[in-house]
C-alpha cells in the first residue's frame, strides 16, 4: 500500500491506498489558523505534524495494516510557506501562510528597487506578498533575532518530509514561491536572490518530486507507527498532486480545483508565464502548470452554511439552490473573502452580494454564492487565453466535485465539459503516486494514472444557461471594477486606525 499525506488549509488528511487507486482509510485532523493582525495568517507547523501523527495513526489502525504494508509515503502541501528552522531543525516561529499579505509594503518596494521585469523573466510569477520570497524578507527586516537563528526555509511538504526523515529539501513543484527559482531551468538564480537581500544557502538543494529523500527515522516511527525506513519521498505542492491524482498530466489537460479554495490548472509542456496567473513546474517532469488560484472555493459554502443555515446539510442546501434558475435572477456574489489571488491579486478585495431585493431568498444567495466561484474559475480560463494557453476538458478534484449541481454550474458558466474522477481523494492520490514512482510501484506516470484515475461522470455543458451566464459574468467583472477603488480606500482607513 502506499500513504498520502495531504497539508490542507484547516486540516490534515492521511489516506492509505491500494496500488489500484483505491482507498483503504482516510482520516482528517483539525488544526488552526491563527490571525495575530490584519492581513496576518499563519500556522504553527509542529501542529501540523501532531495531527498527522494522529492521521497515520488512524488510518494504520483502521485498516489494521501492518506498518511492514506501507511501501513508500508521499507529501503534499499547501503553497507558499516560509517556515524558518534552525540547524537542528528546530522551528523557529509559525510560517505565514498563502492567505497572508503582512509583506505588501516590501512587495512594493522591492519591484521599484528590482524592477518587475527582471523577476518576473525568472520566476515567471509577480512578487505578491503571498508568495514565500517577501515573507522571507519579512522575517529579516522584522524578526530579525528569527532571521539569525534560520538555517533554511522550508515549504509545508519539505517540513514534514524532514519531520519524518530528518532531511531537509527542495523540491520544484513548490520552487515557484521562491522568486530567484527559474522556473524555466528550474535552479536557483544565486545573482537575483543576492539582489533581493537573501542567499540561495537560505533553502536546501532541489530534489525531484518523485525522489526518495529518506527513510522513517526510529523517531518518526514511534510516533507515527510506520515502520523505520519507510521510504518517503520530496512531494510536491497540492495543487500539482491533485492535478497529477485527478489525471492530468500530458500537455492540454486541465485540472479544476474546488477544495477550500479554487482554481484551474492546465498541464504544458513548455514554460508559459501570465503576470496575473501563477506558473509551477508540474510535479511530473518536464510539464508546467499554469494555475489560477482563488480564494472562493468550498470553503464559501462551508461559510454560507456555518453563518446562514447551520442546521442545513449540504445536500439540503444544493436542494434549495436547485429551484433558483440559472443567473440567480440578478443577484451576484464576488467570492473574495480573503481578500483575492489570481487573475486580480487584490488583497483588499471583500465578498459582496449585488442584486438583493424583497423579493430575493437566501436559495438565491445560496446559488449565487456558488455561481461566484464558478464565475472565479472562467475569470482565470479566460486569462489564461491571453497567454494562448486553452483548456480543454477539466478533470474536477475536491470536495466540491462531489455536488453534480455545483460541476453543472461551474461547466454552464465556462463552457466546458468537465470529468470527475472516481475519488475526491485526488490530493493525496497524486502524492501516492509520486511514492509509487520513487519506489518502483509504477513504472511511469503514465502507468500510474491508467492504474489508479477513473472517471465515474461527465457533465456537458447547457449552452442555453451559458448564454445566460455570459452577461452575469459582465456583470460580475463590471462589479469588481467600480468597487475596487473602494476596497483600497476602506482598508486604507482601516489599516490607520
Amino acid at each position: 500500500m502506499l500513504l498520502g499525506i495531504d497539508i490542507g488549509t484547516s486540516a490534515c488528511k492521511v489516506a492509505l491506498f491500494e496500488r489500484d487507486g483505491r482507498v483503504k482509510a482516510q482520516e482528517a485532523v483539525e488544526y488552526p489558523v491563527y490571525y495575530p493582525a490584519p492581513g496576518w495568517a499563519e500556522q504553527n507547523p509542529d501542529e501540523w505534524w501532531t495531527a498527522i501523527c494522529r492521521g497515520i495513526r488512524k488510518v494504520l489502525e483502521e485498516t489494521k495494516a501492518e506498518p511492514g504494508e506501507v511501501d513508500g509515503v508521499g507529501i503534499d502541501g499547501q503553497s507558499w510557506s516560509a517556515i524558518p528552522v534552525d540547524r537542528e531543525g528546530n522551528c523557529l516561529a509559525n510560517t505565514p501562510i498563502w492567505m497572508d499579505t503582512r509583506a505588501r509594503d516590501i512587495c512594493g518596494r522591492v519591484k521599484k528597487e528590482i524592477g518587475f521585469e527582471r523577476i518576473f523573466q525568472t520566476a515567471g510569477n509577480d512578487f505578491l506578498p503571498s508568495y514565500s520570497t517577501p515573507k522571507m524578507l519579512w522575517f529579516k527586516e522584522n524578526r530579525p533575532e528569527i532571521f539569525r537563528k534560520t538555517w533554511k526555509f522550508l515549504q509545508s511538504n519539505s517540513y514534514i518530509a524532514f519531520r519524518l526523515t530528518g532531511v531537509m529539501t527542495q523540491e520544484p513543484s513548490q520552487g515557484y514561491g521562491l522568486h530567484f527559482f527559474n522556473n524555466r531551468t528550474g535552479s536557483y538564480d544565486a545573482e537575483l536572490a543576492k539582489d533581493l537581500g537573501l542567499s540561495v544557502d537560505l533553502v536546501p538543494e532541489l530534489v525531484p518530486c518523485h525522489a526518495v529523500v529518506g527513510g522513517v527515522t526510529k523517531e518518526a516511527a514511534a510516533l507515527t507507527g510506520l515502520k523505520e525506513g519507510t521510504p518517503v519521498t520530496a512531494g510536491g505542492l497540492d495543487a500539482a498532486c491533485g492535478t497529477l491524482g485527478a489525471g492530468v498530466y500530458q500537455a492540454g489537460q486541465t485540472q479544476e480545483q474546488g477544495g477550500q479554495a479554487g482554481g484551474m490548472s492546465i498541464c504544458l509542456d513548455e514554460s508559459k508565464a501570465h503576470p496575473k496567473l501563477i506558473l509551477s513546474p508540474h510535479v511530473v517532469p518536464g510539464k508546467w502548470l499554469l494555475q489560477g488560484g482563488t480564494v472562493g472555493g468550498g470553503g464559501v459554502l462551508r461559510w454560507f452554511r456555518q453563518e446562514f443555515a447551520p442546521e442545513k446539510s449540504f445536500d439540503d442546501l444544493t436542494r434549495e439552490a436547485e429551484k433558483i434558475p440559472a443567473g440567480s435572477e440578478g443577484v451576484v456574489f464576488l467570492p473574495y473573502m480573503a481578500g483575492e489571488r489570481s487573475p486580480i491579486w487584490d488583497a483588499d478585495a471583500k465578498g459582496v452580494f449585488y442584486g438583493l431585493s424583497f423579493g430575493r431568498t437566501r436559495a438565491h444567495m445560496l446559488r449565487a454564492a456558488m455561481e461566484g466561484v464558478a464565475f472565479s474559475l472562467e475569470h482565470n480560463l479566460r486569462t489564461a487565453r491571453e497567454a494562448g494557453v486553452e483548456a480543454g476538458v477539466l478533470n474536477a478534484m475536491g470536495g466540491a466535485a462531489n455536488s453534480r449541481l455545483w460541476t453543472q454550474i461551474k461547466a454552464d458558466v465556462t463552457g466546458k465539459t468537465i470529468r470527475i474522477p472516481a475519488s475526491d481523494t485526488a490530493t493525496t492520490l497524486g502524492a501516492c503516486i509520486l511514492a509509487g514512482i520513487g519506489t518502483g510501484v509504477y513504472r511511469d506516470f503514465g502507468e500510474a494514472v491508467r492504474k489508479t484515475v477513473s472517471i465515474t461522470r461527465e457533465h456537458t455543458p447547457d449552452m442555453e444557461n451559458h448564454a445566460i451566464y455570459q452577461r452575469s459574468m459582465e456583470l460580475y467583472l463590471e462589479l469588481y471594477e467600480r468597487l475596487k477603488e473602494v476596497f483600497c480606500s476602506y482598508s486604507e482607513r482601516e489599516r490607520k486606525r
